[in-house]
């Protein structure tokens, strides 16, 4: 009872690596009280997890057991993407209840937070930062660097704040192939992550924007071509909550025995997978200009 289970799972695939991590969770996982539980919750189920996805664009990439549909992982890679980074809250403002922050804009510009002064909205920060725009650098100009890393955790505001980052690391480095191709490994790190509830999302997310904004932009500085190789996904906490847990158990851990794998998850090559994906950006962006209309 001293020691948090520490996991390690390795997959070729993201649908095959995330069901395999949530069922070793399931199986191996300690109890844990979480400051988010509601009286008569039970225990959540938590461990320190490390897996590895170790080809992030072979399919099956989508599991079926997620809480969400395709038009929320392309609205979640468009979050990624900075969409939703006006939907931070000003600092110094206690009735302001929009974000605390958004990971694009703790990698794009940190250093710096919103407040609101004589009723007008400004940045401070001792210095603002774009992450991305250096770690593209580096890794242009030196693949094999070591120092491709991005941070999201700003200490004099999470220290304090109620729900901090749960993002921490991203971590980048290249190896070229016989055929002089790049290939893209990264490590992220979480110190939390809902398994249930947002890991899928967060893996699914992190893929999407290693491929569309960092191997984009080595290639369009390089000329090379530029491919995903593996991915590390490391937890501190990697958790299911009580809450979610007999969910998880009908959706998931009871039909693994007698459901073939194949119909637990879906082809994101799929035309028809792909189609949807595609067209689900028009509406996401409509949404998001609608919250703004209503809430900004």
């Amino acid at each position: 009872m001293k020691n948090i289970p520490v996991l390690t799972i390795s997959g070729k695939s993201l649908a095959e690596t995330y069901e395999a991590a949530l069922i070793a969770l399931y199986e191996k996982g300690t109890r844990f009280e979480t400051q988010y539980d509601k009286p008569g919750d039970p225990l959540s189920l938590d461990c320190t997890m490390n897996q590895t996805i170790e080809e992030p664009e072979t399919d099956p990439v989508i599991h079926m057991a997620f809480p969400g549909g395709i038009d929320d992982l392309k609205e979640y890679v468009l979050e990624l993407k900075g969409f939703k980074d006006h939907w931070v809250k000003n600092m110094n403002d206690e009735k302001d209840t929009r974000w605390e922050y958004t990971y694009h804009g703790r990698l794009k510009n940190y250093g710096v937070w919103k407040e609101k002064h004589n009723g007008v909205q400004v940045e401070v920060g001792g210095f603002k930062i774009d992450q991305i725009f250096s770690v593209i650098e580096k890794l242009s100009n030196q693949p094999f660097t070591r120092q491709a890393q991005m941070i999201t955790w700003m200490p004099n505001l999470d220290a304090y704040c109620y729900d901090p980052p749960c993002l921490q690391s991203v971590w980048y480095r290249i190896l070229e192939d016989e055929e002089g191709i790049y290939w893209l490994n990264c490590n992220i790190r979480f110190r939390s992550n809902d398994a249930w509830g947002a890991s899928f999302m967060n893996m699914f997310g992190f893929i999407q924007f290693s491929k569309e904004v960092i191997a984009a932009g080595v290639a369009e500085k390089t000329g090379k071509a530029v491919k995903l190789g593996r991915l590390n996904w490391q937890a501190d906490s990697y958790h299911i909550y009580g809450k979610d847990i007999n969910t998880a158990k009908e959706m998931l851990f009871d039909r693994v025995k007698d459901m073939p794998f194949e119909n637990r998850v879906m082809y994101f090559n799929d035309p028809y997978i792909k189609e949807m994906y595609d067209n689900a950006e028009e509406p996401v962006l409509n949404k998001i200009k609608e919250y703004d209309r209503n809430h900004l």
